[in-house]
């Protein structure tokens, strides 16, 4: 007989070691190992050492003084990132409430009834009144976990606690990559409304040098209409980049949280400190860090343990229930001696016939599917971030080159055509046609300096830069998990 209680034990002890959740291993990522080459990347495609791109500190890359005032403040008191930080508490505490439900709960009750029974129900054919009171206490319907199904259920929710973490870094990064482009924005919308405004008061110059000729006979009216007509297309860019600098500062605000402090704004962007440079010739590996891959891996991970609860449904479920008190059926002589009160039971249940139990295990299976191609779509949204941004590296520069001597040659071209013109060589249209050159130019110049800024917070924002590292936060619930 003590054999077979021995054997029983053994057995429910091999039981409670077995999990029906499948084994996790990380799938192959479904994207090439190193980044897109050829005449587009020709500059960006170069050898790297190390791998700081994916861990470089935002304050290292940051680089502008006054961005990272910004950052700080925003970091601080955005609603966005507050929220994210609060649905990471929630779900830690979750997963604290369902990691306890492998413990026992041990619960006091007391009891006190009166009850008045007549003479026809009585036992003695005589009315009569019964009282009877009790304390106990006790664990009341703890179920044993032989089969796997809470620990998956705990599993679900550790997981579920990663991926809001996850989520919040990444909210950190597009906070982060968000107030620096804003901030380059409206340092670019500064530079072009001053560059309006010098534009218009050119303009205005040479409108009044046309009045005078044309007072004095010597311009035609045509040219002074040509001449009105420049004044009025600078007065209307005046305008518009004075509503944009407006936007720009309230897109910046909505990111801070709080009006920015006017210290802080840049005045152009001339005067915004390019920021760090980043090694380029990473392995597309590094995509595996970025938070929105890790959360998808997180979530990939909770699927499997689902259909570890699924498949621990099938299985028999069995409770224990004990209790250790006091009865009496006087209150006065509830805790006298020989009042104790004990008792045990154990439950067991087990589907025989129900068909949705087989069903839901099918529907784990299909939600684990869809995990996973949600999690391989992740890395190739990633790797097309990094391949655009690498693009874009490989070819900005040239682009600027390009358009600083463009300038140049319009430049010239202008002060060429004045002087024609004010010899009576050459009509006003030629200064006008060159006037509109210079000035869109000089447009394409600062919009090209701004690509090339944003462009760089870009890739580090892509290659999963720009977050603090939660590893210390995380490393308790990896270290209890088992991960």
């Amino acid at each position: 007989m003590k054999r077979g209680y021995l054997l029983i034990l053994c057995l429910l002890a091999c039981l409670a070691g077995c999990s029906p959740a499948p084994k996790y291993t990380r799938p192959e990522p479904p994207v090439p190992a190193q980044w897109p080459a050829g005449p587009g990347y020709q500059q960006a495609a170069v050898a790297a050492e190390g791998s700081q791109a994916q861990v470089l500190p935002w304050r290292e890359f940051f680089t502008d003084q006054k961005l990272r005032g910004l950052i700080e403040i925003a970091l601080k008191s955005n609603r966005d990132l507050r929220l994210a930080a609060l649905n990471v508490e929630r779900a830690r505490a979750m997963y604290g409430i369902q990691r306890d439900e492998l413990l026992p709960t041990v619960d006091a009750t007391a009891a006190g009834s009166r009850q008045r029974v007549p003479a026809d129900l009585s036992a003695t054919g005589k009315r009569r009144t019964t009282e009877q009171y009790s304390v106990n206490l006790g664990v009341f319907s703890w179920e044993l976990d032989l089969f796997g199904r809470i620990r998956s259920l705990k599993e679900r929710a550790l997981q579920d606690y990663l991926a809001s973490e996850e989520a919040r870094r990444g909210v950190q990064i597009l906070l982060a990559s968000s107030v620096a482009g804003a901030y380059m924005v409206l340092a670019a919308d500064r530079e072009s409304l001053a560059l309006a405004e010098t534009t218009l008061a050119a303009q205005k110059d040479a409108y009044d040098l046309i009045k005078r000729r044309y007072d004095h006979g010597v311009a035609q009216e045509l040219d002074l209409y040509r001449a009105q007509t420049q004044v009025d297309a600078a007065a209307g860019d005046v305008a518009l980049f004075t509503r944009l600098i407006v936007q720009d500062e309230n897109a910046l605000c909505l990111l801070l949280g709080g009006p920015a402090p006017a210290d802080l704004l840049p005045a152009r962007l001339d005067d915004v400190v390019a920021p760090s440079e980043l090694a380029a010739g990473l392995p597309s590996e590094v995509l595996l860090s970025r938070p929105d891959v890790l959360q998808a891996e997180a979530m990939l991970k909770a699927a499997y343990a689902d259909i570890g609860a699924a498949r621990a449904s099938l299985f028999p479920r069995i409770s224990l229930t004990a209790a250790l008190g006091t009865a009496s059926d006087e209150l006065s002589g509830l805790f006298k001696s020989g009042s104790g009160t004990w008792n045990y039971s154990a439950q067991a249940s087990m589907p025989i016939f129900d068909t949705r139990a087989w069903l839901a295990v099918k529907v784990t299976k299909v939600q684990r599917e869809m995990a996973l191609t949600q999690y391989e779509q992740a890395i190739q949204t990633a790797f097309r971030d990094v391949a655009d941004a690498l693009a874009a590296r490989g070819t900005v520069d040239r682009q600027v080159a390009s358009q600083e001597s463009l300038v140049k040659a319009v430049g010239e071209t202008y002060r060429l055509s004045n002087a024609r013109y004010e010899r009576g060589i050459d009509s006003y249209l030629s200064v006008l046609d060159a006037q509109r050159s210079l000035y869109a130019a000089q447009q394409g110049l600062v919009s090209l300096h701004l690509a090339r800024l944003t462009n760089q917070v870009r890739l580090y924002a892509a290659l999963g830069g720009g977050a603090d590292s939660s590893a210390a936060d995380l490393k308790p619930e990896r270290q209890s998990a088992g991960l």
